[in-house]
């Protein structure tokens, strides 16, 4: 295989870390030169700026400088805030950079060859900040990002779950170092489709380390009371007690642990779970009886109580088949053969990136598909014309945030057909199709004729993350002055309805109407008009309101001659 084909996966973790790559069509975690597939996400700084120290060897410092040792960088990704080492100010991403950089060194060992490309996964509940920051992580690192995937599919994928039937219901529980997440996967013809996700960012196993550590009573410093009872606590998913001795400044120590001490400290935590993984149920419209698999992901699961609560909340015992320390890295390795090409039986469903529509009246970006929509997907609207005797109507088919057509991009157009017709009667079909394969389908029908125009796109899903970013803030630095604008121009576009309506209705329905009335009316169609010239959304807003008030007598009026004629017409008067 040559070095552009290849993408490796990694899962960037909050205790550890790890990177696979696929071969024969199976996936393989790849070992550092000490043979381990578990990679501690532990940096250590030397003092004098020398080179960072990562995984074990920066594991087994927090011994000696605790304060210039970082771990559970993971917490922090996305946040803003720094850490500040040995006076020198590191962000989460250079941290968790430092991370990948390791991970992609170990690749190219065990490869013989250069890799730049890679899957990273990430919490499903991680948001747009924190996902940007995971991607920045990785190009700091040399890496070009292929995709960032959510890490419960990722799992779903390493459990083989792509195999089980048609329409299969999978709740994914990853509990980890340092996040929870909990997501209801349906499987449909070896497409994955997530149905919700919850958790939370803030949860995970270091938060029962913290409450060991705080219970611990040695008389020992908190990094040393730290490696003591993971130890323990790794040991009790297995045993019933442990005793570890230690040998301490102040002499021989003996710390002792047992599986109900752990539990009672450990429930509280783990039950913060619990109101997630009933809202990702609900989210979803089930019920824990319609689930087909439940699979553990993330090292907390082995504990016995998360594993007895989790078959209690869902009513099901949970898939043990994979390690829970790996699964998440397998699947991220099974999605990079998915890119490269290497696996064919599987699709992940993308989302769109940035909304997806077309110009209408005035300007307006009219969408049709959300950003964040999951594909494959169908949307249509109905249009109708805004001119006497329109022939044709131009479909600009737009993408993009904004409120006014001309600041989003404009991926394509055409122009479909018709007879001419008064304003509002021609009807126009819009339909939006996008597909597996991220190609979006645009077709326009003339309901009278069934007449189809269509177009074809190819770049609405896969665009760049640098012009989706640039896209997001752009909209979110204009979004006053643009919905201001969008007010103001559906205000005008009723007020160009409106006088146009009351003009004809006046002219139809002549001396019915008072020389009183109708100066009110003339009032009321001034302010409206002189509102219009200014530009004033607000004032605007309060005429039209004012002049459809005021026309009430008018339309009934024309009402009743538009009943009196038809009556007339079939003889009954």
């Amino acid at each position: 295989m040559s070095t552009q084909e290849i993408i490796i996966g990694i899962d960037l973790g909050t205790t550890n870390s790890a990177v696979g790559f696929m071969e024969a069509g199976l996936p393989f975690l790849l070992a550092d030169q000490d043979g381990e597939r578990l990679t501690p996400s532990v940096v250590y700084f030397p003092e004098n700026d020398g080179t960072p120290l990562v995984g074990r060897a920066a594991s087994r410092m927090r011994a000696v400088r605790s304060e210039a040792t970082v771990s559970s960088i993971k917490r922090l990704i996305g946040s803003g805030e720094n850490v500040t080492i040995n006076g020198v100010v590191h962000s989460p991403e250079e941290i968790s950079a430092l991370i990948l950089t390791k991970l992609k060194s170990d690749a190219e060992s065990a490869l013989t060859q250069m890799v730049s490309r890679a899957v990273i996964t990430v919490p499903a509940y991680f948001n747009d900040a924190q996902r940007a920051a995971t991607k920045r992580a990785g190009e700091l690192a040399g890496l070009t990002v292929e995709r960032i995937l959510n890490e419960p599919t990722a799992a779903a994928l390493a459990y083989g779950l792509d195999k089980l039937r048609d329409r299969s219901k999978i709740a994914v529980y990853d509990f980890g170092g340092g996040t929870f997440d909990i997501s209801i996967l349906e499987l449909n013809q070896g497409v994955f489709e997530v149905l919700s996700t919850n958790g939370n960012t803030q949860l995970g196993g270091d938060d029962l380390d913290a409450a060991l550590i705080a219970d611990c009573d040695l008389a020992i410093p908190d990094w040393e009371k730290r490696e003591l009872v993971i130890k323990a606590k790794h040991r009790l998913s297995n045993e019933e007690n442990v005793e570890l001795a230690i040998l301490s400044a102040t002499g021989p120590q003996s710390y002792q642990l047992s599986r109900i001490r752990l539990e009672q400290m450990a429930r509280p935590i783990i039950e913060r779970a619990r109101v997630h993984c009933v809202r990702s149920l609900a989210d979803a419209g089930l019920k824990p009886g319609d689930l087909d698999e439940v699979i553990l992901v993330g090292g907390s699961t082995r504990m016995p109580l998360v594993r007895t609560l989790v078959a209690e909340w869902f009513g099901k015992e949970p898939n043990l088949t994979q390690n829970p320390d790996e699964a998440v890295a397998l699947g991220a390795t099974i999605q990079a053969g998915i890119l490269s090409g290497a696996v064919t039986n599987i699709t992940l469903l993308d989302v769109t990136p940035l909304s997806l529509g077309i110009e209408t009246a005035g300007g307006l970006m009219n969408v049709l598909i959300p950003r964040n929509s999951t594909i494959p997907l169908k949307r249509g609207e109905m249009f109708t014309t805004s001119a006497n005797n329109q022939t044709s109507m131009v479909i600009k088919v737009l993408q993009g945030e904004r409120e006014m057509a001309r600041d989003n991009w404009k991926l394509g157009e055409f122009t479909i057909d018709f007879a001419p017709a008064p304003r509002g009667v021609a009807r126009v079909g819009v339909q939006f199709e996008i597909d597996a394969n991220g190609i979006l389908h645009v077709l326009a029908r003339d309901v009278a004729t069934g007449k189809d125009r269509t177009l074809e796109v190819t770049s609405s899903v896969d665009v760049a993350d640098e012009r989706v970013e640039q896209m997001i803030a752009e909209s979110v630095e204009h979004a006053f002055d643009d919905m201001s604008e969008r007010i103001f121009t559906e205000a005008s576009l009723k007020a160009k309805e409106m006088l146009v309506a009351v003009d004809n209705a006046l002219a139809v329905l002549g001396d019915e109407v008072s020389a009183d009335e109708r100066g009110q009316i003339e009032l009321l169609t001034n302010e409206v008009r002189e509102a219009v010239e200014l530009g004033e959304s607000q004032r605007l807003k309060r005429a039209n309101a004012a002049l459809d008030a005021g026309t009430q007598n008018l339309a009934t009026l024309l009402m009743e001659r538009a009943m009196a004629a038809a009556l007339e017409k079939r003889g009954l008067i």
